[in-house]
This record gives structure tokens, C-alpha cells and sequence, in this order.
């Protein structure tokens, strides 16, 4: 499996991680750490040096209640940063954002993947993407950022969330963005309590569309917390072990804080996954 990211062909074959590289003052995680190009850049050679895959970098937070950001104050975060990492590093640079005009400027800078946590629902996001060369990472969100963790509901979730990817693969298809450019997202903690959660990660082979890889970011978030009653910095275990889980369920781009320890995780993933299906064929006999 590869995923086509502008100029580069990102083989997915084994699970990679997506290094998180946050440059706003306000993110649940990290916020105000990587303010500013020299540390932006110093984290993302960290994270490089650790075999992250792909760098993404955000520069409006979609945290719970977060409030918006102008668009000229997100260009002036992240693509100071973008052009510099696209010029110094070997991984693919993602620009996290639900803006079509930051999308365009990202591209324009060097990103060779769209990590958009609306699925291209924005005006103009679907042809914005469309007129480029770039991945493209639709992810689920049940209601928009300020909002989405007030009361969310579902009959069935995993249905809903598979129901949803499906529509917007098939939108974008219909739009000329080619499969193979293409991931998607069940969007942990964007409109879901912890046991809808819980159940998209129970389920998650469920949600592979053919041909699109899927992508889980699990790490530090408030899910674990709940399970684990660790305040966010403390929460490495817990994600690494959410991590593993992913990839055992299908998973093949696990975005990540911690990436050295979520890559040692994905090795371990990966063997169990080759271990199984190896001894497939003579269970079926």
C-alpha cells in the first residue's frame, strides 16, 4: 500500500508514524512549545531523527472549544516553517488545517499531504485540494471544534463514522482526486465520549475503505486520561498502547507525539499482524 503525497510516493507497506508538530500557543498537548521557526525546526529534526515518516504541522488547534484562527495569522505560523522543513528534511511535510487558502499556500511551500479534520466539507477545501498534487487525510468530526464534545450521539458509531468515510472518498474521487492520494481519519475524540471511542478502535478494521489507508491519532488524548487518570504529559504508555492496538486493528500512519516510542510499538504491531496472517493459510487447511 502507498499513498501518492505530490512528488513523493509514501510506501506504506509497514505502519509509519506522523510526527505532531504543533506551532500555536494553545494546543492540548504542546501548546506554545514549538512557537517560532528555530524550534519548530529543532522539533521536527528530533522527530525525523526518531523515523518519523511525516511531519505534521498545525498552526489553528482543534482542541475542544478551541476558537478559531485568522487566516493570516495561521499562513504566518506555519509556512515560514513548512518552506524550511521542505528543504531540510526527508519525509513528507503535512500541513494540518480545515482552510483551503492555507491548504493552497502549504502546497505551494512544500507539503505533499492535506491533513483536514472537516474532510474537505469546507467551501472551497474540496477544490482546493482537487487543483493540487497532495495527499489528502479526511477525518470524522461529529459537529465543528468549539463544540463537538457538548453532547455527541450516535445509534450506531461505527456504522455512522464507516457510512461517512465511504461518502467523502467517493466525493473526492468524483472531484478528480485520485485513490491513491487518499487516507482517512475515524477522528478520535472529534464528537465522540469515550465509549464511541473505545468502539472505533474495537472495530477499526471496520473502517478501512478499500484501497485507503487509515490513520489513527490516539496519542495523549483525553480518552486516555479517562482510562488511565494521567494528566495529558504523562500519558506515553497509554498512547503507545493505543498506538499498537491501531495497527493491529489496520492502521498504517499512527500520528504521534512520542515518536520513538510509537515506532518501537509499530514494530511490534507489525510482527504480530505478519505472525497472523502467516499462520492463516495453515489454519484454513
Amino acid at each position: 500500500m502507498k499513498l501518492q503525497c505530490g512528488g513523493r510516493l509514501l510506501d506504506l507497506t509497514r505502519p509509519v508514524v506522523m510526527g505532531v508538530l504543533n506551532v500555536t500557543p494553545n494546543s492540548f498537548s504542546d501548546g506554545g512549545r514549538f512557537i517560532g521557526r528555530d524550534a519548530a525546526l529543532a522539533q521536527a529534526d528530533v522527530m525525523v531523527g526518531e523515523g518519523a515518516a511525516i511531519i505534521d504541522v498545525g498552526g489553528e488547534s482543534t482542541r475542544p472549544g478551541a476558537e478559531s484562527v485568522p487566516l493570516q495569522q495561521e499562513l504566518d505560523r506555519v509556512i515560514p516553517v513548512i518552506e524550511a522543513l521542505a528543504g531540510r528534511i526527508d519525509v513528507v511535510v503535512s500541513i494540518d488545517t480545515l482552510k483551503p487558502d492555507v491548504m493552497r499556500a502549504a502546497e505551494a511551500a512544500g507539503a505533499g499531504l492535506i491533513n483536514d479534520v472537516m474532510a474537505l466539507r469546507g467551501a472551497g477545501s474540496l477544490a482546493a485540494a482537487a487543483a493540487g498534487r497532495a495527499a489528502v487525510c479526511l477525518m470524522h468530526m461529529q459537529g465543528e471544534p468549539r463544540t463537538m464534545q457538548a453532547a455527541p450521539h450516535y445509534v450506531d458509531v461505527v456504522t455512522e463514522v464507516d457510512a461517512f468515510l465511504r461518502e467523502r472518498v467517493q466525493a473526492c474521487i468524483d472531484a478528480g482526486i485520485d485513490r491513491s492520494r487518499l487516507c482517512v481519519d475515524p477522528g478520535f475524540g472529534f464528537g465522540k465520549t469515550l465509549d464511541h471511542n473505545l468502539a472505533l478502535l474495537a472495530a477499526l478494521q471496520r473502517l478501512c475503505v478499500d484501497g485507503v489507508p487509515l490513520l489513527a491519532g490516539l496519542s495523549r488524548k483525553s480518552m486516555l486520561g479517562t482510562l488511565t487518570g494521567r494528566p495529558v504529559e504523562q500519558r506515553v504508555h497509554a498512547s503507545v498502547a493505543a498506538a499498537t492496538a491501531a495497527v493491529l486493528g489496520g492502521a498504517r500512519i499512527v500520528r504521534a507525539h512520542d515518536v520513538a516510542a510509537t515506532r518501537d510499538a509499530l514494530r511490534v504491531a507489525e510482527a504480530i499482524v505478519a505472525a497472523r496472517q502467516s499462520a492463516l493459510p495453515a489454519q484454513e487447511s
